[in-house]
């Protein structure tokens, strides 16, 4: 693990301005950000997956 692992991430995530977005660029920008949901929710499956690994290897 990276010492960068242990840092608590405080990144605003850049906001669009959606007021000259048309309707299509709207739904386009709504695909983005699901896509990066389900990106960001597999990647804290992996972790818990992994911090309950280890868990349960100091428990024995």
């Amino acid at each position: 693990m990276l010492d960068e692992d242990l840092d608590p991430k405080k990144k605003a995530a850049k906001l669009r301005n959606l007021e000259n977005m048309s309707v299509d660029e709207l739904a386009a920008y709504i695909e983005e950000l699901k896509a990066e949901i389900v990106r960001v929710e597999a990647d804290m499956a992996k972790k818990k997956a992994y911090a309950s690994a280890a868990s349960s290897f100091f428990k024995t």
